[in-house]
């Protein structure tokens, strides 16, 4: 058995629960039991539907791999680190209300992500960043590609966006 801090056993004593488990949200216990193990995300994370022992709860715990954070280069010379949640409201705001499921902007954060980490070790552009993106939204959708490029590229006048569009409409 894993020795584990005197306040882990004391935590346990206190809340009638054992073992290296995961906190229910609902009661607090730490002991619960898998229900069902999934892959997800072309196998990079593992989902897990677990119960807990005590109160019946259920809910879900995602487990993956932890990469070396990479940091971003901006065009101004700073260095930021990479934020996964700061591309996806980029590409969700690029995405909405059009006709674009969450499963598909989640598939296309997901290789974003795992092609910057797969690609650079320590820092990235962030002009490739935004060029991974484009290449993926112009795949998904014409219209959320254009909203994207629009603040990527920092357009400035109306001519600007009919010029990407003739761009677009020329690459298909």
């Amino acid at each position: 058995m894993t020795p584990y801090p005197l306040g882990w056993y004391l935590l346990e004593a206190a809340m009638g629960c054992s073992g290296p488990f995961m906190r229910c949200p609902k009661c607090g216990c730490l002991e619960d039991r898998v229900v069902d193990s999934r892959t997800s995300r072309e196998g990079a994370t593992i989902r897990r539907r677990r119960e807990c022992t005590r109160c019946g709860h259920r809910f879900t715990t995602y487990e993956h791999i932890e990469h070396e954070d990479l940091v971003v280069l901006k065009r101004d010379g700073r260095r930021e680190p990479f934020s996964r949640e700061k591309l996806a409201a980029g590409i969700a705001k690029a995405c909405q209300k059009r006709p674009v499921s969450t499963e598909a902007v989640e598939a296309l954060i997901e290789r974003v992500t795992q092609t910057l980490q797969e690609r650079y070790d320590r820092e990235v552009p962030a002009e490739v960043i935004g060029q991974l993106a484009m290449e993926e939204l112009r795949r998904l959708d014409q219209v959320a590609y254009v909203r994207f490029a629009s603040v990527y590229r920092r357009f400035q006048e109306a001519t600007d966006f009919v010029q990407e569009v003739r761009r677009l409409e020329g690459n298909s």
